[in-house]
């Protein structure tokens, strides 16, 4: 197991009880002062910049800045996120189905795709389903 400090579980569990939704760093850090802890936006992002590496949480980068999602899979999944285009809803997904893709593209084209830093656009049920 990695090295863990306290405020890096502090930020760890924060950001795993946010539900699934992406969060500043700045959000996070307000949200852990309101619960006692002592830590400022710099340590946050140390703090998410080691999660991100050990493959616990996902960083999307976005029109609005950085925001960071709880990543389930941890460092076992091949997995990736979609953003919808009218919400701004961003979902985790582990699935294998892209793993050929990801192979076609390095086979055929040179290119390494980092499953844990794609982000795919498009348009999520919920809105699709309010637009019917």
């Amino acid at each position: 197991m990695a090295y863990s400090t306290k405020q890096q579980k502090a930020v760890l569990e924060h950001i795993e009880k946010s539900g699934g939704s992406c969060v500043s760093a700045q959000e996070l850090a307000d949200g852990l002062r309101a619960e006692g802890e002592r830590i400022g936006v710099a340590t946050v992002y140390r703090q998410l910049d080691r999660l991100e590496r050990r493959g616990c949480v996902h960083k999307a980068l976005t029109e609005e800045g950085a925001f960071y999602r709880f990543c389930p899979a941890g460092e076992r999944g091949d997995c990736f996120l979609l953003k919808c285009e009218r919400c701004g809803r961003i979902e985790h997904v582990d699935c294998e189905r892209l793993a050929p893709l990801y192979r076609h593209l390095a086979d055929e084209h040179g290119f390494a795709v980092n499953p844990r830093r794609t982000i795919l656009y498009g348009v999520c049920a919920a809105c699709r389903e309010a637009e019917a």
